[in-house]
């Protein structure tokens, strides 16, 4: 049976899925006090280091809110892989890293805002049967999985609790 407070219930469990630490930790837990010297690292049997885990998340996420928000016919599909990887291991500076946790939290901030007045059903006129309750649950489902990598390479180096 659908409550009358169904769409108010969606949303708040939306929320709570992008902001809050569930059954795993978070996006700051896994990015908190990370060493510096370690952020290029790639550990042995792994494809990338940290930095490229921190930029593809960010890259990944707005690029899905660039297609959640493309009334204007803005957004350009990114090739892949290439256009959701950085390259390179290392980060370019310490500032770099910095901004890129602030931009992967700014964006989140702009999904929290779509959840809370967006319309969740309705497919996007731009795309093949997206919508926002389905781009919200990837960039949940995207987020929790290579959080969940940061934190496995962090084991891997030495550098977790």
């Amino acid at each position: 049976m659908v409550t009358v407070n169904a769409d108010k219930d969606l949303r708040k469990q939306l929320l709570a899925l992008l902001k809050e630490a569930q059954a795993h930790a978070t996006f700051d837990d896994a990015v908190a006090d990370f060493p510096a010297a370690k952020r290029g690292a790639v550990p042995e049997g792994l494809p990338y280091s940290a930095w490229q885990l921190l930029e593809h998340l960010r890259i990944a996420q707005r690029d899905i809110l660039e297609f959640s928000t493309n009334e204007d016919g803005h957004y350009e599909e990114l090739k892949w892989p290439d256009g959701y990887w950085p390259e390179k291991a290392e980060p370019p500076s310490a500032k770099a890293w910095d901004e890129s946790i602030a931009a992967i939290k700014e964006d989140l901030g702009e999904f929290e805002k779509l959840v809370e007045k967006g319309d969740l059903h309705t497919p996007f006129a731009w795309g093949q049967g997206q919508n926002l309750l389905r781009e919200v649950l990837l960039v949940a489902d995207h987020s929790a999985y290579h959080v969940g990598e940061l934190i496995m390479l962090r084991r891997l180096l030495g550098i977790w609790r």
